[in-house]
């Protein structure tokens, strides 16, 4: 079974994903913040992170950089509403590791339509 962390402050958005994620069969583990990411991550590896950018403690391009470094099997797909700034974290988060971006609001077939493809990317390099 395909282990999936969501990460996000929102308590509402984590809640949702995972709802939803779980009944297309995917084991799901939320946390509100990056520092309960890694540690969940230490404890029992995870296939996939889902993590919002923009957190009060440890925020998602640091969560995102740090998993890549410590776990690259791990992939990443980076999400965020923050619109307006000068910088382009979304963009950002693409050079600290991150396979895939997802603008908030989403549908949320569009994020299962991403998982879907980050999975296939990871079966398709580890096939010789």
């Amino acid at each position: 079974m395909t282990r999936v962390l969501i990460v996000d402050d929102s308590e509402d958005a984590r809640l949702a994903i995972a709802e939803f994620l779980e009944r297309d069969g995917y084991e799901v583990v939320v946390s509100a913040e990056g520092w309960e990411a890694l540690r969940a991550q230490e404890k029992s590896p995870f296939d996939v992170l889902i993590t919002d950018i923009f957190m009060p403690d440890k925020d998602g391009v640091e969560t995102i950089r740090e998993f890549h470094q410590r776990y690259p099997q791990t992939r990443i797909i980076a999400m965020s509403g923050m619109v307006g700034t000068k910088v382009d974290y979304l963009s950002l988060s693409r050079d600290f590791g991150a396979d895939k971006v997802l603008r908030k609001p989403f549908d949320v077939a569009e994020l299962k339509t991403m998982l879907r493809e980050v999975l296939a990317e990871t079966a398709a390099a580890a096939t010789p």
